[in-house]
């Protein structure tokens, strides 16, 4: 199993990332919140990931924390969800945003997320809330998390145009499952000059959700 990756960023391309460890590149799928958080690109990273073995490919998760894996694992156990939709489930809405949307039975928020319809998040709450019921109490949750993903978050910026940049956003929301045409429009409405192409799929994020 590989359960760490340690190396320099080589490239960011939402969602998926490359990392070179001691000269072998890794493709890495990540959630948007986790992947605000990575370096810029020809730093040093830190990724902790989940693994996953498919007759058709080998396909690996990445996380900047255990926490967010964890949740990620207990997400796809859930029937009817894979790797893919928790991929986009974790990258449409904070760790503490999802148990709260749990808690209370906010099938609503949920179904917002692309790919997860009334049954899917009804299954969620039900499977997911005694799965949860006493991860707070193990700090799961850690305030760095939310702050990386809340209304005063940083992000740092790339020399990018803003076409480069909606560009680039418009593709890892469909990649996440959003439809073309929603994310064109959602992206042509908040793309400006100064935005990298994360802020714009972050905001992206929370205007659909």
């Amino acid at each position: 199993m590989i359960g760490r990756l340690q190396g320099t960023l080589i490239e960011k391309q939402p969602p998926e990332i490359l990392i070179d460890v001691n000269g072998v590149g890794y493709e890495v799928s990540m959630p948007m919140n986790c992947l605000y958080q990575l370096p810029d690109v020809g730093e040093t990273a830190t990724v902790y990931t989940h693994f996953v073995v498919r007759e058709d490919a080998q396909l690996l998760y990445g996380f900047s924390g255990k926490r967010e894996r964890a949740l990620f694992r207990e997400v796809i156990k859930a029937n009817g969800v894979g790797p893919k939709l928790g991929l986009a489930i974790l990258s449409g809405m904070t760790a503490n945003h999802f148990v709260d949307s749990v808690e209370h039975n906010d099938v609503s928020t949920l179904v917002k997320i692309p790919g997860v319809g009334k049954k899917t998040a009804e299954r969620l709450v039900i499977e997911m809330r005694d799965r949860l019921k006493n991860w707070e109490a193990f700090d799961l949750f850690t305030p760095h998390t939310d702050a990386a993903t809340g209304e005063g978050a940083a992000i740092r910026p790339t020399p990018t145009t803003v076409s480069t940049a909606a560009d680039e956003a418009v593709s890892a929301l469909v990649a996440l499952g959003y439809k073309a045409a929603q994310a064109e429009k959602v992206v042509k409405q908040i793309a400006t000059d100064d935005m990298s192409s994360e802020a714009v799929i972050r905001h992206a994020l929370r205007s659909m959700v």
